[in-house]
C-alpha cells in the first residue's frame, strides 16, 4: 500500500492556506550551477576571505579524460555565491585562519521540510472499505 507524504499544517500555513515550507525564490541558471557544484560531496568548495575583505569562491576541477580539460582550481562568481549565501542556500563551515586570509568550507544548506506525516491515498482508502 503506497503512502503519500504530506506536510503537516502549522498556524501560519492555516492562515495563508499554504501547506509545507514556503517556496524559495527561483534560481538563476548560474545560481543553479553553483548550487549543483556545492551540493556534490565529491567537489569541495571553499571561500577565501582576504585581509582587506575580498572574497573568492573556488573548487578543484578534476581532469576530464574525454576533453583533456580540468586539473586546476576554478573560481565561482562571487556575486552569485554571495546571493546564495544571503538567501540561506549555502552555508560556511568552521574558519581556518592564517595571517593573510581566512578560509571556510562551503556546503549546501539543508532545507527543513518541517513535520511530515504519511497519508493513505484515496485509492487505498477505497480498497480498505
Amino acid at each position: 500500500m503506497p503512502l503519500t507524504v504530506v506536510h503537516a499544517q502549522t498556524a501560519e500555513s492555516r492562515a495563508t492556506g499554504r501547506r509545507g515550507p514556503r517556496p524559495c525564490a527561483p534560481l538563476s541558471p548560474a545560481g543553479a550551477d553553483i548550487l549543483r557544484i556545492v551540493a556534490d560531496a565529491r567537489t569541495p568548495v571553499f571561500v577565501t576571505v582576504r585581509e582587506g575583505g575580498g572574497r573568492r569562491y573556488s573548487y578543484w576541477r578534476p581532469l576530464d579524460s574525454a576533453t583533456g580539460r580540468g586539473g586546476c582550481y576554478a573560481s565561482l562568481p562571487t556575486a552569485e555565491c554571495d546571493r546564495l549565501h544571503a538567501a540561506g542556500r549555502i552555508t560556511l563551515g568552521e574558519p581556518l585562519t592564517d595571517p593573510a586570509r581566512t578560509t571556510y568550507r562551503v556546503t549546501a544548506a539543508r532545507t527543513s521540510a518541517g513535520p511530515v506525516r504519511a497519508v493513505r491515498s484515496l485509492r487505498d482508502r477505497a480498497y480498505a472499505a
